[in-house]
């Protein structure tokens, strides 16, 4: 590809595209028609700069209408922001989600991963290829691809269908069945298929394929249409994932099929929004004040204090400063902020409100990944719903504070969760992480102060606000306060999201999701091994059930909670295959910067592969995976790398995978 800027003509919907996300062209400085008068002046400097983030947002923008991105579309987007076209390429190209080859306006993202893997995903791909030839075809109506963790563990296999069009539509499988997610033939539209206008010109009215909500659908402009495409089973409401809805003891899922989430007025009357106006209550300082009490860490996986978070964001002079909502939520094997985007949105939108009121920030991001269609969907809709009741934008309640959330939306890159990543990627770059220092408190997105906190984070705030940080700190251990939730997945009766008290054991929680069912004898069956705190985390044996939930408790037993993942195997598991897919989902997304983490993790895989075949001298073998993973650990700039190889050491020692080891390889 000529990586320069051409007199390649868009077609029509490709600018139409591009011009509702970025508004008309207003000279041919800028992709505009060219006038006389442009010859007497030139736009440029930090003006032009300043519109860099836009470049993400464009570039869904035609993959989402057309389904790929041409040379053209992408001249002009460059033409518009004025961005060299080999700059656009290089950030065009991280994402896995965008093309810049034609192909079918529908792809289908057939989820591999470890918990699918689990449930025998290999069958469903082997029908796909059996009935719609390899993935990555191209000349039919459709192409598939096999796709890292789709955050959909509870009813793995699981698929997901994205297809372009004005608006874009989609569908989740799950389980997913070939069937159901290979279009009958005449069903992909080769163009763009308009739909209906709705009475007041937003979108299309629904069927019974649209998200299958309480109430009614409120007919607004969201990015994909309310009508999902026709063949899987319309998807189960979010609370058909938490096996405890309903339970009147539980904090942090306890509106999760109780309100509308597409209804501000349910929530409200649910006690929505009590939060904020307490917040506006204390001050700024008194919110900060009580989260720091609470003893609140983040839910991610680095359990940094959220209060020290917040309080060193605040305190910076450098104006202005931002709030991130990570929503990128792409551990495999995690979905509990999938849960509380779909199940609870209001309480999101709400909850990053009161980070922008805490840390003085009149702009708030919520950064959610590429594959959630649904929750992006309710979060647009809750976004705009606040926006309405002057719950967002100038003079919030009457309260002097002004603040705006803006969505951005993820294309398929897991190293995109990391919080720098997340930066470069609103800010127009490539996802790749930062080295730190300096630190996100002193120069975050746009180089200014920024407080970045996962969903499941944001969400303890509210009832911090609430009831105080005191009263929130008398729940959970002294070094581990408050709820947690738990991803549980795999091998169990009631896969789902669970909420526990920090403190519980994994044998509790076992017993709480029906356990690894029962054997022949009727005795309850203990699982082969359980995985914690997904890929980035480790494996502890079925007969260690009495580790206790606490960042101290899975520290001393040698674990780690992570993002709180409990994926459960049990003996049909081929247990090398997973770790040979832990090992490539790492391999795929090292974003490839630093040395260690980009060539530690092929070798990682490599070595795998060897051993699970016992095709290689396996001593030697396991000696190089120690050696290499150590590497990584050390030496690698971001969290990706410095874990890729935590679930592979702790299954060759604490499970035996490969056999018992000779002494010289440890």
């Amino acid at each position: 590809m000529d990586l320069h800027f051409l007199d390649a003509v868009p077609e029509d919907a490709e600018r139409e595209a591009v011009d509702a996300v970025l508004g008309p062209p207003d000279s041919g400085w800028d992709g505009g028609t060219r006038h006389a008068s442009d010859l007497r002046f030139a736009e440029g400097g930090h003006v032009a700069r300043g519109r860099r983030d836009l470049l993400l947002p464009a570039l869904h923008a035609v993959n989402d209408r057309v389904g790929w991105i041409s040379r053209a579309a992408l001249d002009y987007i460059c033409r518009r922001l004025t961005i060299p076209p080999a700059e656009a390429y290089g950030v065009a190209t991280f994402y896995a989600m965008f093309a810049l080859e034609r192909r079918p306006r529908r792809v289908v993202h057939v989820c591999t991963d470890i918990a699918c893997a689990a449930k025998d995903s290999a069958s469903l791909c082997a029908q796909m290829r059996e009935r719609a030839g390899g993935p990555g075809g191209d000349d039919g109506e459709f192409t598939w691809h096999e796709s890292p963790c789709l955050g959909l563990c509870e009813r793995a296999p699981a698929a997901v269908s994205l297809q372009a069009g004005d608006p874009p539509r989609y569908s989740v499988a799950a389980p997913a069945r070939a069937g159901e997610i290979i279009p009958e033939p005449g069903e992909v539209p080769a163009g763009d298929t308009p739909a209906a206008p709705a009475a007041d010109g937003h979108g299309a009215p629904g069927d019974s394929h649209g998200p299958p909500l309480g109430g009614g659908r409120p007919q607004r402009r969201t990015t994909f249409s309310p009508d999902t495409l026709p063949g899987p089973a319309p998807e189960p409401p979010p609370h058909a994932a938490v096996p405890q809805a309903g339970d009147p003891d539980l904090v942090l899922l306890r509106r999760i099929g109780v309100v509308d989430p597409t209804s501000l007025d349910d929530y409200r009357a649910n006690g929505g929004y009590a939060a904020l106006r307490e917040a506006m209550r204390l001050g700024p300082s008194g919110v900060i004040r009580e989260v720091a009490d609470s003893g609140l860490v983040g839910r991610g996986g680095a359990a940094f204090p959220t209060g020290r978070k917040w309080d060193a964001t605040a305190k910076r002079p450098e104006t202005p400063r931002y709030v991130i909502c990570n929503a990128d939520e792409s551990e495999p094997g995690t979905f509990k902020d999938r849960v509380l985007m779909e199940g609870d949105p209001f309480a999101v939108v709400e909850a990053l409100t009161i980070a922008g009121y805490a840390n003085n920030a009149a702009v708030g991001y919520i950064y959610i990944r590429g594959e959630y269609p649904r929750a992006l969907w309710l979060l647009e809709n809750a976004v705009e719903l606040a926006r309405e009741r002057n719950l967002l934008g100038t003079d919030i309640l009457g309260s002097g504070f002004d603040f705006d959330i803006e969505i951005r939306r993820g294309a398929g890159a897991y190293i995109c969760g990391e919080e720098t990543a997340i930066f470069n990627s609103i800010e127009g770059l490539r996802g790749e992480p930062r080295s730190k220092p300096p630190f996100p408190v002193e120069r975050g997105v746009f180089g200014k102060p920024t407080a970045i906190n996962n969903v499941e984070t944001l969400v303890n705030v509210l009832p911090i606000v609430l009831h105080g940080g005191p009263a929130y700190a008398s729940v959970g251990t002294g070094r581990s306060t408050g709820p947690k939730l738990f991803c549980v997945s795999g091998a169990v009766e009631r896969p789902g999201v669970y909420e526990v008290p920090f403190g519980a054991d994994l044998r509790a929680l076992m017993e709480m999701c029906g356990g690894a069912g029962t054997g022949p004898d009727g005795a309850q069956r203990l699982p082969r091994a359980v995985l914690l705190g997904g890929a980035a985390g480790g494996f502890v044996r079925g007969d260690e059930l009495d580790i206790p939930l606490t960042l101290e408790g899975a520290r001393d037993a040698g674990a780690t909670l992570g993002s709180g993942v409990i994926l459960v195997l049990d003996d049909d598991v081929d247990l090398t295959a997973i770790l040979v897919r832990i090992a490539a989902f790492f391999r795929d997304e090292s974003c490839g910067q630093c040395v260690p983490c980009r060539v530690g993790t092929v070798r990682q895989e490599e070595a795998l592969v060897r051993l699970s075949r016992e095709t290689g001298a396996r001593d030697t073998d396991l000696a190089l995976l120690r050696e290499v993973g150590d590497a990584m650990r050390d030496a690698s700039i971001c969290g990706l790398g410095q874990t890729a190889w935590n679930a592979v050491e702790s299954a060759i020692d604490r499970l035996g995978a490969f056999g018992p080891q000779e002494e010289s390889t440890r």
